[in-house]
């Protein structure tokens, strides 16, 4: 039986991780970088120059190429791995043939500016990729943690049970369980809502509110997520799971969280701008705010933490007095 190829497209942190978990199972991947560079120094030194430099590969185990349709063609299982802020950018000239009739994996927690698109939904409407192709990997998961093989949990879900436990294989290793899902819609909305939530929790760490505080606004928060997702994507969800609330749990609290360290940084005063330029990664969680009140518009839920986050960003408020005025909203 022929082995499955597979593909990772992307060349960020948690990209890196992810090839590192499918050499567990396969013999080699072929692995999708943007510039040219970067896959010259794959190729010779086996490392990632930019993220998770302590991971080292065997060269010969990588096919690294920066031609996307020619990974593409070879790959019978495509992983995407790139922020949802660049996705649709660094997708273009994708030949949409490519993605026919394969199990097509996101890895992505985000979701895409302008269009207000969850990755699913990008994927169907730009390159055809149908429902039942569609494939979510979730965590809780900080690469960094996945790099030093420390056990984690991932949930993939997916519509089609053939396609989601086929994943499955592919990311089970010996420091990654996973468990299957049908919640796609969840799946996909639930790690942009807690990456906004992470933004709060850094705030609040930066502005001196102590464990106290953040363990109501988590609570709070995790209600928050309950209401919007009943809403946008009803179905029998039980939100006390690994995918829901262990992803915000360790998105708020976790030293790795991109997020939260963002928040800190705003509350430190500075822009949001600044704070990207200087942490050299992408807090989707900024990009996630915008899309998340826009979409909310056609539906009314009641997000006063996430309103709080978009007033800071968006409106210019002032950090001291959102989260004051938030106090007296949660309970």
């Amino acid at each position: 039986m022929r082995q499955v190829e597979v593909a990772v497209i992307g060349s960020g942190s948690w990209a890196t991780a992810i090839v590192k978990i499918l050499l567990e199972n396969v013999e080699k991947v072929h692995w999708w970088v943007r510039e040219e560079e970067i896959a010259t120094h794959l190729r010779r030194y086996g490392h990632n120059p930019r993220y998770l430099g302590s991971v080292a590969f065997d060269p010969d185990r990588l096919l690294v190429s920066h031609e996307l349709n020619r990974v593409l063609k070879r790959a019978d299982v495509p992983v995407f791995c790139i922020p949802a802020a660049f996705l649709e950018s660094s997708l273009e000239g994708l030949h949409a043939s490519l993605l026919r009739d394969k199990p097509v994996v996101s890895a992505i927690k985000g979701i895409v500016p302008v269009h207000n698109d969850v990755i699913a939904r990008f994927l169907d409407k730009r390159y055809g990729v149908e429902p039942h192709q569609f494939v979510v990997v979730s965590g809780p998961s900080h690469a960094e943690e996945v790099a030093q093989e420390k056990l984690t949990y991932l949930t993939v879900a997916s519509e089609n049970r053939v396609n989601a436990a086929l994943v499955s294989g592919l990311f089970s290793c010996r420091y990654i369980k996973t468990s299957m899902s049908k919640d796609v819609f969840g799946s996909e909305y639930a790690p942009v809502l807690k990456n906004i939530i992470a933004i709060a929790s850094g705030i609040c760490s930066g502005l001196g509110y102590g464990d106290n505080f953040q363990a109501v606004l988590i609570s709070n928060a995790l209600q928050e997520i309950n209401r919007f997702l009943n809403t946008i994507s009803p179905t029998d969800r039980d939100i006390n799971q690994s995918v829901y609330l262990g992803d915000l749990l360790v998105t708020c609290y976790s030293q790795f969280s991109r997020n939260r360290r963002f928040g800190q940084m705003l509350a430190r005063g500075y822009s949001p701008e600044h704070a990207q330029m200087e942490m050299n990664m992408v807090a989707e969680g900024y990009y996630a705010t915008r899309c998340i009140m826009e979409i909310n518009k056609g539906h009314g839920v009641e997000l006063p933490i996430i309103e709080a986050i978009y007033n800071i960003l968006y409106q210019k408020a002032s950090a001291v007095s959102e989260i004051r005025r938030l106090e007296d909203k949660l309970s």
